[in-house]
């Protein structure tokens, strides 16, 4: 009782029984009445599972419950895989441009973990590219990887698309993607994660995190 579980430890098996989707609707519904409750400016993202791309009801839920807490859509980004997003093409653009029409925002993540990545990212109206830790975590020493991850970069600014660094590790990483002008870095270097709440205290009384 009272143990964080981490996420690898339940959604396996929430996928394999179908119900990701119904846990991201909680999901939503959480954060939005955190906002309301809070009265934070903050931004969120949130996580769409593949199963939440082929739901119908998703975009329903996120207008109702938007409606509902009186929430800003330019306080929340959706988060949905690359791999999702190519197994879903047609459901994941719909719901990207639908509600980018709204207001929100769609980063793709662990992006050039694809097959086909820089083929179809026109049709997406996403506002950021998390670029997967894969290429990431040894770019300090890997001249490869760094290539990747540059061409990565280059591509989404020609695109007006922010980048998003994962696993930054370490000071060596962090130093490297800012040499590459990467907009954003995400990593234990810079933070670890911590309840939710504790994160809009520090943040809105201006003590950082």
């Amino acid at each position: 009782m009272g143990k964080i579980i981490p996420p690898m430890a339940f959604i396996p098996a929430a996928e394999r029984y179908n119900l990701m989707a119904t846990i991201d609707k909680w999901i939503i519904t959480k954060v939005f009445s955190i906002i309301r409750e809070t009265k934070t400016s903050i931004n969120f993202s949130i996580n769409l599972s593949g199963s939440s791309l082929t739901h119908e009801s998703t975009e329903q839920h996120i207008r109702k419950e938007s409606e509902r807490f009186n929430i800003k859509p330019s306080q929340i980004c959706f988060e949905i895989t690359e791999t999702a997003a190519i197994a879903n093409i047609a459901n994941a653009v719909a719901l990207v441009n639908n509600l980018t029409a709204d207001g929100y925002a769609f980063s793709l993540d662990d992006f050039g973990s694809g097959l086909s990545s820089f083929g179809y990212l026109k049709n997406f109206k996403v506002r950021y590219l998390k670029i997967d830790g894969a290429f990431i975590k040894h770019i300090d020493v890997d001249e490869t990887d760094l290539a990747f991850v540059k061409a990565i970069i280059q591509i989404g600014h020609t695109l007006n698309i922010k980048t998003v660094a994962e696993y930054a590790e370490s000071e060596s990483i962090y130093n490297k993607l800012r040499e590459i002008e990467a907009d954003y870095v995400q990593g234990y270097y810079i933070g670890k994660p911590s309840p939710v709440l504790d994160v809009i205290g520090a943040v809105d009384s201006g003590s950082g995190i």
